[in-house]
């Protein structure tokens, strides 16, 4: 079975982080990973197109009930209707979730990736999260550049 791996990002992301998310869909499918994301705009649009162009599988959990606005770089698009509980089939489908930039949408994405457990959650870019003493919080992994964010996964030698 192919390595699934998540990728969550804002769909108003920065230049960075659309550089940085083309990057990570040319590097997973580099390495046959199959992308999950969310399927629209934004980082969801650049992973696509990053996988795509490097012929890679790109599956979009999508929060409407139809195709409607779905990226045109997804290989398959899943219309689940369920709005943004959507994020939690999108993090519990991968090996590890990759989180590139910030927003609201996308901080609810790693604190489900973060407590599903069992995953590595690495993020680039973006908030970061740290506790009541500003500390960062600990099992999320921060990287500084797409290749070194794919090497946090564990998931090749």
């Amino acid at each position: 079975m192919a390595i699934q791996v998540s990728v969550c990002g804002p769909r108003d992301c920065t230049d960075d982080d659309r550089r940085n998310a083309r990057e990570i869909g040319r590097l997973l499918a580099e390495r046959d990973a199959v992308v999950i994301c969310g399927g629209y705009t934004g980082v969801m649009a650049e992973v696509a197109a990053g996988a795509a162009a490097a012929r890679g599988t790109v599956v979009g959990i999508l929060s409407r009930a139809d195709r409607e606005g779905a990226g045109p770089d997804l290989t398959i698009a899943i219309p689940t209707g369920v709005g943004e509980a959507r994020n939690t089939i999108i993090v519990n489908s991968g090996d590890a979730v990759i989180v590139i930039g910030g927003s609201w949408g996308t901080l609810s994405e790693l604190a489900l990736a973060k407590r599903r457990g069992g995953v590595p959650v690495i993020q680039l870019g973006g908030w970061r999260i740290a506790d009541a003493d500003g500390r960062t919080i600990p099992g999320i992994q921060h990287a500084t550049t797409p290749a070194e964010a794919l090497a946090k996964t564990g998931l090749w030698p």
